[in-house]
């Protein structure tokens, strides 16, 4: 087989709106609500769910009518009556709650403070007329706790903060903890007790990245927490909030990852089953009462799924499963019976078109870390007798994640396989500073930025090399955030490794990003700092100078494209202006596409399908792979604009 035989996925497939997106049920369980194109922009739609559900979505009608950037998720209110959801302007990150009738009605923003960012912090069935929110428009910093009625959108201040990351509430939306951030990295858990905050855990600087409270019982007695104290990896442990913090109990653990995450008991809250991610996904039962359906969905050959919401009785759920041949579809499962019926594929079109396979496996960093890799190869040269070996080298794109704190995973990935459908083998590697593998792998990455976190990536080039995988001369490095900065600092580091380089809204200066960041990360500014380097100390101002990659524009000696959003809050636009213009000034050719009206990443598909079709061209050039030809109907609308082209 060659890469001509195999057909080309149009980009509008990939990335355009899917179908359907995301399904949740109703607290009472009679109805179902998901997100679907209205007048091109995703909206949410609503059904009563009849004997027929595959019917009742077909007959569904929307109750929003948005026409922007479209809305990709809400949750359903207890009060019976609302939907809820966020949305920012433009990309800035300063989402505002919005609720509307699902039976029909007027949509109300509930926190229409300009210039403010609101979070749903709690929405739950004991007080159903009522949402608990944190905005933070009395001080930027930090944000205060909200008691919003959702019949009159009356808000009433729960709580103050006067300097702290957030709060931990009760069912009764009661403030139980407060979590303080300490000037060395650490933080406390503070009781409320008569009156004051009290010390009650502390969490050290080393657990701070992987140790999180998880919730309260619904009696307030326990709390549920991610922690890695005395281990390396984070734990689920529980706390009896009557007693002193010093005797958790431990009620699940895993050997190399953390513990992500846990089902709980609609009612009690209690966990139920607890989640783990090494290469793949795990799923671990606590309770006899949900190992029935586990499984019993373990079975139905769904890939990796994972429950999408419960109404109140917990006797239905929307099941959501994918595979990395797959994008994402919804199920209704009714527990009684057993009944799964399969409501949507989000994305069907893609059922109808060769997909490649993503493959796992584990790397050995120069100095003896552990990297879980995920590797895409183009189907025509893919050896499937073999674990991640091709038929022939072939131009690599290295696909670095962002955060750096976050991680890749194993699964269905449009980048992926957009990238191995034009003939490239695709891998994203998780280096240290991912989360996910226990705290001394976060660590790891501190001061790392430009240093090691670097020779991660360039251990797994070479480990493509020398496998057979990449062809040394056609490889290409891409990424988002953090990924572009690896970009832009690679190809200064490494300047005869790549043929060329991606960079998407990526910071270029370490000290303008550190002077730069939201007043909103206040509170995690001295993490964000131990990565970076501290500018109020001397050792951590030349390192965030030495670690720049717009200080070393004049190594760059292969094409170089990046892009951004104006309303980018995260990485100003100044960092890619600045990368742009050093570029220039050494006489480096640079194209730069700047997108109006977006921020931190592209949301519009619009933006997002044109600047995979300038990449698509870019690459083709440099590194040889096929391309679509640009369709004007794809990418009408759009805000794209070359502040400098090169290409």
């Amino acid at each position: 087989m060659q890469l001509t035989d195999v057909p080309l996925i149009s980009r509008s497939t990939l990335f355009g709106n899917p179908e359907r997106g995301v399904c949740k049920i109703s607290p009472c369980g009679g109805w179902l609500a998901f997100v679907a194109p209205h007048h091109a922009v995703m909206n949410v739609w609503v059904c009563e769910i009849g004997p027929d559900p595959v019917a009742s979505i077909r007959d569904a009608r929307p109750v929003t009518d948005d026409r922007g950037r479209g809305i990709h998720d809400f949750i359903w209110a207890h009060d019976g009556v609302h939907l809820l959801y966020h949305q920012d302007q433009n990309g800035d990150e300063n989402a505002h709650l919005y609720a509307v009738p699902f039976r029909g009605g007027p949509l109300r923003d509930l926190t229409p403070f300009a210039g403010a960012k609101a979070s749903l912090q709690d929405a739950n069935r004991r007080q159903p007329s009522c949402v608990l929110v944190s905005i933070n428009h009395r001080d930027p910093r930090f944000s205060d706790l909200y008691r919003i009625e959702l019949a009159s959108g009356e808000s009433t201040l729960a709580q103050q903060n006067p300097g702290y990351f957030g709060f931990v509430t009760d069912d009764e939306y009661r403030v139980r903890l407060a979590i303080e951030p300490k000037p060395d990295g650490s933080r406390v858990l503070l009781k409320w007790d008569a009156g004051t905050w009290t010390p009650w855990r502390h969490i050290s600087v080393a657990d701070s990245a992987n140790t999180w409270p998880q919730g309260i019982s619904a009696d307030g007695r326990t709390l549920y927490m991610l922690d890695s104290a005395g281990r390396d990896t984070a734990a689920l442990v529980s706390f009896d909030l009557d007693r002193d913090a010093d005797n958790p109990k431990i009620i699940a653990q895993h050997a190399s990852a953390d513990v992500v995450g846990m089902w709980t008991d609609v009612q009690t809250h209690e966990p139920l089953a607890w989640f783990a991610v090494a290469e793949r996904r795990e799923i671990h039962v606590l309770s006899d009462r949900l190992a029935p359906d586990v499984a019993h969905l373990d079975g139905q050959g769904l890939g990796e799924w994972s429950v999408a919401s419960r109404s109140d009785d917990d006797k239905r759920w929307i099941v959501l499963a994918t595979t990395d041949v797959a994008p994402v579809a919804f199920y209704l499962y009714e527990r009684a019976g057993k009944m799964l019926t399969k409501l949507y594929d989000a994305r069907p079109a893609l059922s109808k078109v060769p997909l490649a396979r993503m493959q796992h496996t584990t790397l050995t960093s120069r100095d003896g870390l552990s990297m879980v890799t995920y590797l895409t190869l183009p189907v025509h040269a893919d050896k499937r007798e073999e674990t991640a070996r091709s038929t022939e080298p072939l131009a690599l794109v290295l696909l670095v994640h962002g955060g750096p704190q976050l991680r890749d995973y194993w699964g269905y990935n449009p980048m992926h396989q957009w990238l191995a459908n034009r003939g490239y083998a695709v891998m994203s590697v998780n280096y240290r500073a991912s989360t996910g593998f226990g705290k001394a792998f976060v660590a790891a990455g501190d001061g790392q930025w430009g240093a090691k976190m670097d020779d991660d990536l360039v251990d797994a080039v070479e480990w493509a090399i020398a496998r057979g995988i990449a062809d040394p001369s056609r490889i290409c490095i891409m990424g988002g955030s953090y990924g572009g900065y690896a970009a832009l600092w690679s190809m200064t580091a490494n300047p005869d490794l790549y043929a060329c380089g991606v960079d998407i809204v990526g910071p270029s200066n370490l000290a303008t990003l550190a002077a730069s960041i939201p007043p909103y990360w206040e509170a995690a500014k001295t993490q964000f700092f131990r990565m970076i380097g501290d500018p109020a100390t001397e050792e951590g101002r030349a390192l965030l100078e030495g670690r720049s990659p717009v200080h070393r524009a004049a190594r760059i000696r292969k094409p170089l494209l990046i892009a951004h959003g104006a309303n980018d809050p995260r990485v100003k636009q100044a960092e890619s202006d600045q990368m742009a213009a050093a570029m220039k000034k050494n006489g480096i050719p640079v194209s730069y596409v700047l997108f109006s009206d977006e921020g931190h990443g592209f949301t519009r598909p619009a933006n997002s399908i044109r600047f995979n079709a300038i990449t698509e061209q870019f690459l083709s050039r440099f590194i040889g792979g096929r391309f679509e030809p640009l369709v004007p109907a794809e990418v009408e609308g759009n805000s794209a604009v070359f502040v400098e082209d090169a290409l």
